[in-house]
């Protein structure tokens, strides 16, 4: 039987993220993740993994206290659902989507929903998967896709108004980002080094805040890219990747 742990106030300080335990330069990200899911845990925040040295885990919570533009009543939002590497078709991604589908319906909630896209995406859940679970499409922008399984009648989930624009008025390279996710932090402060060693602007917004994260002007789980005005990617950039999505 596999064994599982729930990150708590008690262990969160001795326990890896799962998404970053093996290179060192991360450690600054996780040390803030640790602490935006410290002030989480009292919200219904629940990070949920394997008791093993891997990338097996579930990440979730309330979708009226989760930081993304989706508004509903009464239904859980899933953030992540990784199983990596070896751990893969051994049934434990099951384990842990059912685990959360199980706790909504403990708590008397109306259904579970995630983010997802039409084509797989970096950092999105894949589509596949929870359809396999009964999920269904309930909302979209452009190519992604908000799922949703619903345990009654009650109206699904939707993308807030604000999320529908996918433009900003600020022209020069635009990323938003959270600290919802472990790899931000290092590349926030490459992207920043470059940016002076190469004498060009990016706009850097950080999203520290519920109200921010719901008024959100895209599609938000962590990171978001704007160029010209207009989004253009969900991709967490480092410098190389930067340069040649830009070419600058």
């Amino acid at each position: 039987m596999n064994e599982y742990i729930n990150l708590t106030l008690e262990n969160i300080d001795d326990e890896h993220l799962c998404c970053a335990i093996k290179d060192k330069k991360h450690q600054k990200g996780v040390d803030c993740k640790k602490e935006w899911i410290k002030n989480k845990l009292e919200e219904g925040h629940v990070f949920r993994k394997l008791n093993a040295r891997g990338k097996i885990f579930i990440e979730y919570e309330p979708l009226e206290t989760a930081w993304v533009p989706i508004s509903g009543n009464n239904y859980m939002y899933i953030y992540c659902l990784w199983v990596a590497g070896s751990y893969k078709g051994k049934g434990i991604a099951k384990e842990l989507l059912m685990y959360a589908i199980n706790e909504a319906k403990a708590k008397g909630m109306s259904g579970v929903c995630t983010l997802t896209s039409k084509k797989k995406k970096p950092f999105i859940s894949e589509k596949k998967f929870f359809e396999h679970y009964q999920f269904k499409v309930v909302d979209t922008i452009k190519d992604y896709e908000l799922l949703a399984l619903s345990f009654d009648q009650s109206e699904t989930p939707q993308f807030n108004d604000g999320a529908r624009l996918m433009k900003i008025d600020q022209q020069e390279f635009t990323i938003y980002y959270s600290h919802a996710c472990p790899y931000v932090e290092y590349e926030v402060q490459e992207l920043t080094e470059y940016a002076k060693e190469h004498d060009i602007k990016i706009h850097f917004i950080h999203i520290d805040s519920l109200e921010k994260a719901k008024n959100a002007p895209c599609i938000f789980n962590n990171w978001a890219n704007f160029y010209k005005g207009e989004f253009i990617s969900n991709t967490i950039l480092n410098a190389n990747s930067f340069k040649k999505l830009t070419g600058i």
